[in-house]
């Protein structure tokens, strides 16, 4: 493409779509819409056929639908954690349960950086602030081909100090009017995280002979789920198979995506697969401490996931 801004969907003139500017890539029949704000997956489909729950270019996402988690994913009991010494006092928005929810990068304006028929890449300077420590340098690059959808996340340390760092993504995965009660669902994981009522870490638990074990596949049913799993036989990565009617979805984590969030909202028209670093509350001692990554001065991490039918 001769211009970066062959596939960008502009505003009216004089006016800002409430998620800026949007990023269209394509190749294989599959297509995708990346916006300006988050670096949000507003759509994906193949050949017509939508493959998440989206939202019109005049709305914001609902329920971070389609967007990225950083620096870290899910929450953090009461806003607060212990790094290297030093109490830190993130501010809270789950209020209802009092605790820091999904990052800090959902609601800033991502700057772009290549786009490219079938590739978008974005960056954001993650800056110190209340209850956050460091500098980080981030990326986000959506590509497709015959393969579908793969999503490339960089992080470099730039600071001076060390920080904790864990990410996830939040797509809500759609098959036409079916709702998930009739999905089959197959994924891989061996433990599933307990929680409390505020949703956060009791213990880790096998699966075998409990409802949250999904790896032989079947109806879903009236399963309610809002679960973190873990240890997926394959270390090299994990990947989810959904089959509803005719229309098949499959997601797969590669290293370093040791976690999986799965929750089915109400409605049950869609299915939030969720591929994460670590589990909620990872910055607190506790049965995920362990998922959390730490990030020397200098130090990058890479990682990878991707969706296709």
């Amino acid at each position: 493409m001769d211009s970066m801004t062959e596939s960008v969907t502009q505003p009216v003139a004089g006016t800002v779509l409430p998620t800026g500017r949007q990023y269209e890539i394509s190749a294989a029949g599959y297509r995708v819409v990346v916006c300006e704000l988050g670096a949000t997956i507003r759509s994906l489909s193949h050949d017509g056929d939508e493959l998440l729950l989206t939202f019109s270019d005049d709305q914001i996402p609902a329920g971070s639908q389609g967007m990225h988690l950083l620096p870290w994913p899910n929450r953090i009991r009461d806003g607060h954690y212990v790094f290297d010494g030093v109490a830190q006092q993130l501010p809270i928005n789950e209020i209802p349960f009092n605790n820091a929810i999904h990052g800090l990068t959902r609601w800033q304006a991502w700057t772009l950086e290549e786009l490219t028929d079938d590739r978008v890449s974005q960056s954001l300077l993650l800056l110190a602030q209340k209850g956050w420590p460091g500098c980080l340098r981030l990326t986000l690059t959506h590509r497709v081909s015959a393969d579908g959808l793969t999503v490339e996340v960089g992080a470099v340390n730039i600071g001076p100090t060390a920080v904790p760092f864990g990410y996830a993504a939040h797509p809500y995965l759609t098959a036409g009017d079916l709702p998930v009660d009739q999905w089959s669902v197959t994924a891989p994981f061996g433990s599933f995280l307990e929680v409390d009522d505020r949703l956060l870490p009791v213990a880790l638990h096998p699966v075998d002979g409990r409802p949250e074990d999904l790896r032989g596949g079947g109806p879903l049913g009236d399963r309610v789920l809002d679960t973190a799993f873990t240890g997926a036989s394959d270390r090299a990565g994990w990947r989810i198979e959904v089959q509803a009617g005719d229309r098949h979805r499959a997601m797969w984590g590669g290293p370093g995506l040791d976690w999986a969030q799965i929750y089915t909202p109400g409605g049950r028209a869609s299915l939030a697969v969720e591929p994460m670093s670590c589990g909620p509350d990872a910055f607190n001692e506790g049965p995920t401490h362990d998922s959390m990554l730490r990030l020397e001065p200098g130090d990058e991490v890479h990682l990878e996931w991707g969706l296709s039918i």
